[in-house]
């Protein structure tokens, strides 16, 4: 370790907060990280656990919008607009529908792709380093589809992918069948993105905790930061539930909680969470999956993982509430032997876990320094990018509190951009 440069305090401890707290720790900070509720219960343990330099397209895309309008007609689909007439959510949409262009998508596909390519990289690293095995392994995932449609559609966007000079191959159904010799596959065809990757989320957030435990990181559970207090453009104590905690650096993240934290600050970051579900699955001995994939009409992800799959999908975007909505779940399970028509999977009752993914209106990540406090960094916003960015934000928010040229581009992701 290095000399200690001061304390910094680390708000969430979710992939972004860990993965801060990681890359400070080693720069030689002193680290306290509060989390409001315990180290167990965020977004990062159930999400697909997927690594997605493939994901160079914001959510706010063409065709999005007219396509969410079908879909909200189908309890069953894979997006959905609860109804409601919370402001924040109007004003999320009215944004969202601004951003919702080719420019955008063309203007930020780069230095989306660049980002997520950096943190592919420091996972490589990370599965390197002494008391990390969380099953890394990068040998892609496969966009797999039945409709000719679709077919047109994510053959145009490999088409893109191969201009962004990502690795990819376009399958026909044999070849894809040929990568998975113990499933048979109901498709018309795939397309092979070599560049991505999986792992497994909870054994990565354990060996992280572990890991900063063990080099005397301080963990705060049941904390909520309820107020700051600053000074001289700086923050001076973040003043929480369980007490008081100075420090001369602050780092939010929040995950799906950043803009109740921004706004003791006085700033905007515009967020709803997006509701997915997911649960796990034991496939048969003799039925074993070589591959992560994304079924593409259905919007589920699918991913090997601890010697089972796990199946997740659905964005279900409005005012956040711990209800698990049946439609939700019955959507992702009846598509599975669509694509998979040996696996028979039922409704898991018992088995369902939910949380939520951090979505800005532009589908852009909240990263960076902000104007109004020069000793606090933002890092959130991820949406279903949040796992596969996080050593990239960690890294990233150490490098800016040093003060170092960052290795990745992170202008379009400015954390003030909405604030007026």
């Amino acid at each position: 370790m290095k000399e200690n440069k001061g304390t910094v305090v680390v708000i969430g401890a979710g992939i972004a907060g860990l993965a801060s707290a990681y890359y400070l720790v080693r720069d030689g900070w002193q680290v306290k990280v509060l989390e409001k509720d315990t180290l167990d219960n965020n977004c990062s343990y159930g999400n697909a656990g997927m690594i997605v330099p493939s994901h160079f397209t914001p959510l706010a895309a063409p065709g999005i919008v007219a396509q969410g309008v079908k879909w909200m007609l189908n309890s069953k689909s894979p997006f959905y607009v609860r109804p409601s007439l919370n402001p924040r959510l109007i004003n999320w949409g009215l944004k969202f529908l601004k951003h919702a262009n080719k420019e955008h998508v063309d203007q930020h596909a780069t230095s989306i792709r660049d980002l997520n390519q950096y943190s592919s990289r420091l996972y490589d690293r990370l599965a390197n380093e002494d008391g990390f095995d969380f099953e890394l392994d990068q040998n892609g995932i496969l966009m797999m589809y039945k409709s000719k449609e679709v077919q047109h559609e994510e053959i145009e966007l490999a088409k893109r992918a191969q201009d962004l000079e990502l690795d990819i191959a376009v399958l026909d159904r044999d070849e894809a069948q040929a990568l998975e010799p113990d499933l048979k596959l109901d498709i018309l065809g795939a397309v092979l993105y070599k560049c991505d990757g999986k792992l497994y989320p909870p054994k990565l957030m354990k060996q992280l905790i572990a890991y900063l435990k063990a080099n005397q990181v301080e963990f705060y559970e049941n904390t909520e930061v309820l107020k700051f207090t600053f000074a001289d453009r700086k923050i001076e104590t973040a003043i929480t539930n369980q007490g008081s905690f100075p420090g001369d650096a602050f780092v939010i993240t929040g995950g799906a909680y950043l803009p109740s934290l921004t706004a003791k600050l006085n700033i905007s970051t515009p967020l709803m969470p997006g509701k997915g579900y997911s649960f796990m699955y034991q496939p048969e001995q003799e039925q074993q999956l070589n591959y992560a994939a994304l079924l593409l009409e259905a919007r589920v992800a699918v991913t090997p993982m601890n010697g089972m799959i796990r199946f997740s999908g659905t964005m279900e975007l409005g005012p956040a509430n711990d209800k698990i909505y049946r439609n939700r779940v019955k959507g992702i399970v009846e598509s599975i032997p669509k694509y998979y028509p040996e696996l028979h999977v039922d409704y898991p009752e018992d088995k369902i876990w939910y949380g939520y993914r951090p979505c800005s209106p532009d589908g852009l990540p909240y990263l960076g320094r902000l104007k109004k406090f020069s000793n606090t960094v933002i890092a959130g916003g991820g949406g279903m990018m949040g796992l596969s960015l996080g050593p990239a934000f960690g890294k990233i928010v150490s490098d800016i509190l040093a003060d170092r040229l960052l290795e990745s581009d992170i202008s379009g992701f400015n954390p003030d951009r909405f604030d007026s």
